[in-house]
């Protein structure tokens, strides 16, 4: 799937913003303990296509350990890729270095999942959020830092006059908050949201959703939502790409996705989630996965899916089936998709 091909009637209509083709990020295994010898790969991001329209949130679902946080990281140059392709603005990510590629993280940054552990317990919130600006030298006064800390403060709906206190003094959510307000710092256009609700209460969930929604419209900002949560998903996202085993298996707007999944791991995955209808919750049909996900470092034959799927035929053993586009804008990886 690449962007050239993937934008059907709306290429003329909506900018791109970022552009990953045939993203590869491996991760060695070695044997020995003096001399080390490379003895295989954990496959965590294998050979993945998708874009993300500048302004919409492109949610990237699928179940733990298939690769979405290490996607999100990738993309970022925090992992630098095995190979493949990363566009930013058209600028390409993966061959930039030193201070070009400085530059470029200004205008992106991540919300990472565990608010507990994101934040330094030694730093005050003030510190915190100002470190991005020290880092990148936006602002040399003290006082226009101290003003920018305390805007972001209220922009997240933190009180100002907190800004001395320490990551320990505040509840979860608030510190999620803090880890927003931190990537807003440098004014970024994209956000990758690394499962940025999975450690909060579930009365705390909505309110930081509703957060990130108001300072995309109000920011302009695009994101890469990351999460497994597929209720909040559906509400937040525009579109939905749906990863399995290190690969995309199915990219589409995100109603087409849940009213008309097409890949057997989508349907899976959908009718695992409650309905709270009890009349439709009861009628419906579900879709239990039999054996175990294979291990990243030695993934089927064919397609990774095989060894799972319910209606697999002979050629989902031998070759990869790919992203082909189904129908306009909805691309589906699965010889028994139609």
């Amino acid at each position: 799937m690449s962007a050239a091909s993937g934008n059907g009637s709306q290429a003329d209509k909506r900018e791109i913003l970022l552009e990953v083709t045939n993203l590869k990020k491996y991760f060695p295994i070695t044997s020995g303990i003096i001399i080390q010898r490379h003895v295989g790969d954990v496959k965590a991001v294998d050979d993945i296509s998708f874009f993300v329209y500048k302004g919409e949130t492109l949610g990237l679902v699928g179940e733990s350990g298939c690769g979405k946080s290490t996607t999100g990281r990738t993309v970022l140059q925090l992992y630098r890729p095995t190979s493949g392709s990363v566009k930013f603005e058209g600028i390409e990510l993966s061959t930039l270095k030193g201070e070009d590629l400085r530059r470029t993280r200004r205008r992106m940054q991540m919300i990472f999942q565990d608010p507990y552990a994101s934040l330094n317990p030694r730093m005050t919130v003030g510190r915190i959020i100002s470190e991005p600006l020290i880092v990148h030298r936006v602002m040399n006064s003290n006082r226009e830092r101290q003003e920018r800390v305390e805007y972001l403060m209220d922009k997240v709906g933190l009180n100002p006059y907190f800004v001395n206190r320490y990551p320990h003094e505040f509840s979860g959510g608030q510190r999620q908050r803090i880890g927003i307000a931190r990537a807003l710092a440098l004014e970024p256009s994209f956000i990758v949201c690394d499962e940025p609700i999975s450690a909060l209460d579930v009365s705390i969930q909505a309110q930081v959703v509703n957060l990130l929604e108001e300072l995309q419209d109000e920011l302009g900002l695009t994101y890469l939502f990351i999460a497994h949560d597929l209720s909040m998903v559906r509400h937040i996202c525009d579109r939905v790409a749906v990863m399995y085993l290190g690969k995309i298996v199915e990219v589409a707007e995100t109603e087409e996705l849940y009213t008309n999944p097409l890949h057997p791991y989508t349907q899976a995955l959908l009718s695992a989630v409650p309905v709270p209808d009890p009349t439709v919750e009861e009628k419906r049909k579900r879709i239990i996965l039999t054996g175990d996900v294979p291990s990243p470092i030695n993934p089927p034959r064919g397609c990774n899916f095989n060894t799972r799927c319910p209606v697999a035929v002979d050629v989902c053993h031998g070759e990869d089936p790919g992203l082909v586009e189904i129908r306009p804008g909805h691309w589906v990886a699965c010889y028994r998709a139609s």
